[in-house]
């Protein structure tokens, strides 16, 4: 390793196309920290490893699928109301 570097020449990364689009594509996302029992990881990278994707992004699937399950909807909403209103 060097003492010293020479970034006088560099580029930033807004400027380089594939690193631009790696940093535009983070917005929306945060990072945290969360503890999760082995088994789901282990079921979640083995997954992962199947179908060639990253396994935190599999989770991430998979916490969408299910928050968009519980929104309600107006197409739910509606449903729901014919079905009280047929047994009504």
């Amino acid at each position: 390793m060097r003492k010293e570097y020479d970034f006088s020449k560099a580029k930033r990364a807004k400027d380089v196309p594939h690193l631009a689009k790696l940093q535009s594509g983070k917005k929306g996302k945060t990072r945290i920290t969360i503890m999760l029992d082995n088994e789901v990881i282990e079921n979640f990278r083995s997954r992962a490893e199947k179908e060639g994707l990253g396994y935190q992004m599999l989770i991430n699937q998979a916490l969408k699928e299910k928050n968009d399950s519980l929104t309600l909807d107006e197409k739910k909403l509606r449903k729901i109301i014919r079905e009280e209103l047929k047994r009504a």
